[in-house]
């Protein structure tokens, strides 16, 4: 890295040390107006930021623009509950005096993005940390080039650097920041990575969130209806092709459903994306780049060597980096997809018999960022709650615990640490500070 870099991120970072205790001493009007200029010009550029999202990687015009209307959404959301959520937390009042919790800004943060969701990854989080008071650093994935070109033209049009600045590179970069010492760091990414982030954070002895990945599973009860869902799981494979951290990685299905749960999920698959007979290339989303496509494709041909068997998909396009949902069947645990995220459209079912070897499979690997249940059961889903750990559940569907603004979304363990969206957004990027008052 050149030294003009290294010290171009100095100098924004000293600025926002200095800047961010007028910063915290803003109104919750003047944050709210912040807020709407920034919501403003996202939507003023809303055309640009599509053409830029199918520039980076293809996708539909439709998911490109449910990612922007996600975070405005958050910050409609933010703007009706913020005065609220700023005013002092009374507490049981002592007999001398009273007591109360004030939500002060964390100061400076740094908030790492990453490349499949910009705005709900990168923006997102901004908007909690500016709801809480605080100057930012912004580092978006360097995989979005088209993407941040819009954002940062949308930063400096807002705000001042000595506010909110966006800064572009790669790893090196990253590595810079890393060394700046930042009130709070707020990282999106792989959990090999966020042990780095949490490591250096460490050494200035920062407070740290982490959203990370893992392997995250669904789980049929017995005689659910296949169609159903299928309906979900299967889209959830197409949105973005899978390249969620919240995407589903393995399905639990009774080996009584087998059958039919596959026969559901092949139909399903026809219906959403053949056409005449063929399968589409228009209207989905590539795999961002060759590098990515190659892994996924090298986790199906190892599966395959090894013994695993084509349930459902298995089409492979090199020439636009399309894959077809895939399920898989007879995984076995010296299979790389067995252990490693998939990130991408591919799948695979084991079948169970009793819904104790399920969770106890589970228990047995690290805690996943989601979990999903597909049971119209009280019981059943209560069950699977009570046995198992994970940083959000839906039941009947997915994503929607990360699409509700009042529900925090974050990991536990080795899918991350921490939480952001509404209240929980504001709370992570504020200091709880505790204020006992005696009253003469």
């Amino acid at each position: 890295m050149s030294n003009s870099t290294i010290n171009k991120l100095q100098s924004i970072f000293e600025k926002q040390k200095s800047y961010q205790w007028q910063v915290r001493q803003t109104s919750a009007r003047q944050r709210i107006e912040k807020l709407m200029k920034l919501k403003d010009a996202i939507l003023m550029r809303t055309h640009d930021l599509v053409e830029a999202a199918i520039t980076d990687f293809v996708t539909p015009t439709m998911t490109a623009e449910h990612q922007i209307y996600a975070v405005t959404s958050a910050i409609d959301y933010t703007v009706e509950h913020l005065e609220q959520w700023m005013h002092p937390e009374r507490v049981e009042n002592p007999q001398d005096g009273e007591a109360y919790i004030l939500h002060e800004s964390r100061g400076c943060v740094c908030i790492f993005g990453t490349w499949n969701s910009p705005m709900s990854v990168t923006i997102h989080p901004l908007v909690d940390a500016l709801a809480a008071g605080n100057c930012a650093i912004i580092k978006p994935s360097e995989f979005n080039p088209a993407y941040n070109q819009v954002l940062i033209e949308i930063i400096e049009t807002v705000f001042d650097e000595q506010e909110v600045a966006l800064v572009q590179g790669e790893a090196d970069v990253s590595e810079q920041l890393l060394k700046l010492p930042f009130d709070h760091f707020f990282f999106t990414g792989s959990p090999r990575i966020g042990k780095i982030v949490m490591r250096e954070a460490a050494e200035h002895l920062a407070t740290v969130t982490l959203e990370l990945g893992g392997k995250s599973p669904v789980i049929v009860e017995k005689g659910y209806d296949p169609v159903k869902a299928t309906q979900t799981i299967v889209f959830g494979k197409v949105l973005m092709a899978g390249q969620f951290c919240v995407s589903p990685d393995y399905l639990f299905v009774h080996e009584d459903d087998l059958s039919g749960f596959v026969q559901a999920y092949q139909q399903m698959t026809l219906g959403m994306l053949y056409e005449d007979g063929k399968l589409r290339t228009t209207e989905r989303t590539q795999i961002v780049n060759v590098a990515h496509y190659n892994r996924i494709k090298g986790l199906f041909k190892d599966a395959l060597e090894k013994g695993a068997t084509v349930l459902s998909g298995g089409t492979f396009d090199d020439e636009n980096r399309l894959i077809e949902p895939t399920l898989l069947g007879n995984v076995s645990a010296d299979m790389r997809i067995a252990d490693e995220e998939i990130f991408g459209p591919l799948t695979f079912v084991k079948t169970y018999n009793d819904i104790s070897d399920v969770t106890r499979y589970i228990q047995a690997n690290p805690k996943p960022l989601a979990l999903y249940i597909y049971s119209d059961d009280e019981h059943f889903q209560q069950q699977v709650l009570s046995a198992t750990s994970s940083g959000g559940v839906t039941i009947n569907g997915l994503f929607l615990h990360n699409t509700h603004l009042a529900l925090p979304f974050g990991g536990v363990n080795n899918s991350g640490s921490g939480s952001f969206h509404g209240i929980h957004g504001f709370k992570t990027f504020s200091h709880q500070r505790a204020v006992y008052k005696v009253l003469s």
